[in-house]
């Protein structure tokens, strides 16, 4: 009888714990998403390199932009995309999220941020198209 009580007991706590984790999952997913304030800035921009597509120049150009641009601080959630639509003929984004206009402009006058725009982008970009978003 005890033996049928301590099953049932333990049945009754994998049973709560397999409803209580994805629940606490998804609480903690929503606070995320609560946590991105309004004044969010996404920033975004679309380029062409002069490097051979597939390249290994073009390689360390990218790779080298997620190193230098990631060890900015404010910088967040940095991507490196590749252009897929056949609706424009532009090759490469970079996307990442900035908290505030302050973090935006922390980014934009970082030394780090400016010598790489200096060193590589101005020498290794032919075109370029820059979109900055806040939430509606």
């Amino acid at each position: 009888m005890e033996r049928r009580i301590f099953f049932s007991k333990i049945g009754t706590g994998a049973l709560a714990a397999g409803i209580a984790i994805p629940l606490l999952a998804a609480t903690v997913e929503m606070k995320s998403a609560q946590a991105i304030p309004s004044e969010s800035i996404q920033h975004m921009v679309i380029f062409v390199l002069k490097h051979d597509k597939g390249s290994a120049a073009e390689a360390k150009f990218l790779s080298d932009a997620r190193t230098i641009l990631t060890r900015i601080p404010v910088v967040k959630d940095f991507r490196v995309l590749d252009q897929v639509s056949i609706k424009n003929d532009y090759h490469f984004g970079f996307s990442m999220v900035f908290a505030n206009q302050t973090e935006y402009d922390t980014y934009s006058n970082h030394p780090d941020h400016a010598a790489f725009v200096e060193n590589r982008w101005k020498k290794e970009v032919t075109r370029f198209l820059e979109i900055d978003f806040k939430e509606h």
